[in-house]
């Protein structure tokens, strides 16, 4: 088995987090935690995305999460763990995960023998995921594996994406890149979401966000029009290398061809949600 080029693994990450993420932008997640009695918008993504760490409360999440301000997290956590236990998010993410996928991609792609194949590779690569020191990959993990195939691959895009995202946060902190001037130099690079909607949703200030632009700035990794300057494109350049270099695990495992292979069925699977709206247009535009 041959491992695979470099940047293989980015690309396939590119292609399967949007199978992912999905779900916090559809409808179908809202309804079910308001049946849990959590209805607030940010309350149901923290909740729902903490939920396999347990009753969890506003520090660890703030912490693993990395990118919401604290306060905010307080305000929900641990708070949420009143209503619902954390195992019946755990299900009513699955089932709203189920929801949304047969909506954007249809019955008949769900259950495709492309979804099964796809489900089989993208678990192949969560195989090889190292948990040591990586909290939120680490608590997906320990959760079962769903039996239906689209859900599976729901499963295996979410370990995926939470094994590369706890090693980002490890070469954020290396570079030292608080949440807030990590974002803005994200966003700054063309590649990450839209900036307001992203200082709006975590929680941040505007005099927060514009201090944080300032310490940028201060640094040389920012110049006066938002954009990133030489010094900031090339600190940019190296934390995604890092963080490829942290993630190689899951795509050796998995080798060149099942790499490929697994990036070309994800890609045609997020590109179908994508064409059924699965974005709104505030998060990138």
């Amino acid at each position: 088995m041959t491992s695979p080029p470099s940047r293989a693994g980015r690309r396939c990450h590119a292609a399967l987090n949007p199978l992912h993420s999905l779900l916090y932008f559809s409808p179908e997640l809202p309804r079910e935690m308001a049946a849990l009695g959590i209805g607030e918008q940010t309350a149901a993504y923290l909740a729902t995305r903490a939920a396999p760490m347990g009753r969890v409360g506003a520090g660890a999440v703030s912490a693993a999460f990395y990118s919401f301000r604290p306060g905010l997290v307080a305000r929900h956590l641990p708070a949420v763990w009143e209503r619902p236990r954390p195992a019946a998010v755990v299900e009513a993410r699955l089932r709203a995960a189920d929801g949304v996928l047969r909506r954007l991609l249809g019955d008949r792609t769900v259950e495709s023998p492309q979804m099964a194949e796809a489900a089989e590779l993208a678990l192949r690569a969560a195989h090889g995921c190292r948990p040591h020191g990586r909290t939120v990959y680490a608590a997906n993990a320990d959760l079962p594996t769903p039996h239906a195939p689209h859900l599976r691959l729901w499963h295996a895009a979410t370990l995926l994406r939470e094994h590369r995202g706890d090693g980002h946060v490890a070469v954020l902190l290396r570079e030292g890149l608080d949440p807030a001037e990590a974002m803005i130099s994200h966003a700054a690079s063309g590649h990450g979401q839209h900036p307001a909607w992203l200082r709006e949703t975590r929680g941040w200030s505007e005099e927060e966000w514009n201090a944080a632009q300032a310490r940028l700035r201060e640094r040389g990794l920012l110049a006066g029009d938002g954009r990133l300057t030489e010094d900031g494109v090339a600190l940019r350049k190296a934390i995604e290398n890092e963080t490829d270099r942290l993630d190689r695990a899951p795509y050796d495992a998995l080798g060149g061809d099942g790499t490929a292979r697994l990036t070309d069925l994800a890609a045609g699977f997020a590109l179908t949600a994508a064409k059924g709206g699965a974005f709104p247009s505030e998060v990138t535009g």
